[in-house]
């Protein structure tokens, strides 16, 4: 199996890189990756075939592209913030770059894309748990572009034939995934600021809540998507429905470190999401060997790479 990963440079796409090689050591991995947020040394050890570039560049995505069984396209902006602040660059790389991505493989003749969606397009939807028949309604320019992405993709499915499959990631944490950057996730901003003696920032009361999701879990998932080639012409959560206060999370981040951790809380944000929560259906009708990984079991994989990263 040849599996191209745009964006394996980056957090989840690293350690995808590594299922892969694990559960099909035959297979052949190709990573593109300008590495403005993915970092090389999240390569190391790996044999991967490395292609330094953007999705931006279509000459280049298509020559990438070219020979492989299925595309599963991560390469993204991320961060609600970085959109506000920044909303062209976003649009451009999470919205054009897709439409590149779908173009790409309908020249080359791949037959299969998975990509890469955010819970945060159900945006002021305040029902719980989210269902993928739920309505939509982005609260950032990253939400938009991510709705945009998955839209894309199963358009593709309708007009051109394409099997494509929707993901759309809910917090998904776990190692690789630093925290020195402004932009930095959830999970390992608290850890790293745990482990520093430094205070955990809050936007808001704490109560605000996640459906976090192993990285782990979202790996197994994406492996056995791409080798069954599965599709599907709605979105799919990848998530079980958890739903976890941030003021636990922080509970479960000092048992895990064994150290007490200072809050500060401060305004909340413009586009945050008060609740995040998935049903879970969908996933467990599509992928019923890919179980969830507990909060706790998680935070203690993640905890511990941040601890031997910093030795």
């Amino acid at each position: 199996m040849k599996v191209l990963i745009t964006g394996g440079a980056g957090f989840i796409g690293s350690n995808l890189a590594r299922h892969f090689l694990r559960h099909d050591p035959t297979g052949e991995v190709r990573i593109l990756d300008d590495l403005s947020t993915g970092r090389i040394e999240n390569l190391d050890g790996l044999d991967v075939d490395f292609v330094k570039g953007s999705i931006l560049d279509y000459d280049l995505l298509v020559a990438t592209t070219a020979g492989v069984d299925s595309v599963v396209h991560l390469a993204a902006l991320g961060s609600v913030p970085r959109s506000i602040a920044a909303p062209r660059p976003t649009h451009e790389t999470n919205i054009t770059g897709t439409l590149n991505v779908l173009e790409a493989a309908r020249e080359t003749g791949i037959d299969h894309v998975v990509v890469a969606s955010s819970s945060s397009v159900y945006g002021s939807n305040l029902a719980l748990p989210k269902s993928e028949f739920d309505w939509t309604r982005p609260m950032s320019p990253y939400a938009t572009s991510k709705l945009a992405t998955e839209s894309y993709a199963i358009a593709y499915n309708f007009s051109f034939g394409l099997k494509t499959l929707a993901f759309r990631f809910f917090n998904v944490y776990g190692p690789r995934q630093f925290a020195d950057h402004v932009y930095a996730a959830v999970i390992p901003k608290f850890i790293d600021a745990a482990l520093n003696d430094r205070p955990l920032v809050i936007h808001g009361d704490g109560l605000q809540s996640r459906d976090f999701t192993y990285v782990g879990t979202v790996c197994a998932a994406l492996f056995d998507a791409v080798s069954r080639k599965v599709t599907s012409k709605d979105p799919v959560n990848l998530a079980f429905g958890t739903n976890t206060p941030l003021i636990e999370l922080i509970q479960a981040i000092e048992s895990t470190l064994g150290v007490p951790a200072r809050v500060q809380h401060v305004e909340t944000r413009a586009g945050d999401v008060r609740a995040s929560r998935s049903d879970g259906i969908r996933m467990r009708e599509l992928f019923p060997t890919v179980g969830p990984t507990a909060l706790g079991v998680g935070l203690r994989e993640t905890a511990a790479w941040f601890t031997q990263s910093r030795s």
